[in-house]
């Protein structure tokens, strides 16, 4: 749990973070109102207390010639602890994988993945998803349209303690 409580600049920090990973600390500095070494040492403080986990571009999946997108619901044999994490270590090899997700329910695992064309996701399904050790059945639903992509989090949602 991150144990720099945030104040106000602590957040604005984080949105002008979020929406422009790039920006420059002295941009970041004049858009927060502070000068650039206090806002530079925020940045790491943040860094460092687990909010910010790293810095990514959000790139075109279709651009890139990843056309296919399916979510894929994997049902174990078994639920036990060893056997849940021997699958969660092979999902996070799967290239395939984007976002693996355990839930708690009818399906064990919920898998969000990329893949050029349907056969090579398919070669992916019956050779590795469906073949891998404790796997009873998987559900697959193909995405037709992204509707949303939203990065992020909505910080606007956060309600915070009066300072």
């Amino acid at each position: 749990m991150p144990s720099v409580k945030l104040d106000a600049i602590d957040r604005q920090i984080l949105a002008e973070l979020q929406a422009d990973g790039r920006i420059t600390n002295v941009e970041l500095s004049k858009r927060v109102g502070i000068s650039a070494p206090p806002c530079l040492r925020r940045v790491r403080a943040l860094e460092e207390a687990g909010y910010i986990n790293g810095y990514h571009a959000d790139l075109d999946s279709r651009a890139l010639g990843f056309d296919v997108t399916v979510f894929a619901m994997v049902g174990l044999r078994s639920q036990a602890g060893a056997d849940l994490t021997a699958f969660e270590e092979k999902a996070k090899k799967w290239p395939y994988v984007r976002d693996c997700f355990m839930l708690n329910g009818e399906v064990d695992f919920l898998l969000r993945c990329v893949s050029p064309n349907l056969s090579s996701f398919q070669r992916f399904l019956t050779d590795d998803l469906t073949a891998a050790p404790n796997v009873a059945n998987v559900k697959t639903q193909l995405v037709v349209r992204n509707v949303k992509h939203a990065a992020g989090l909505p910080l606007e949602l956060i309600v915070y303690e009066e300072e």
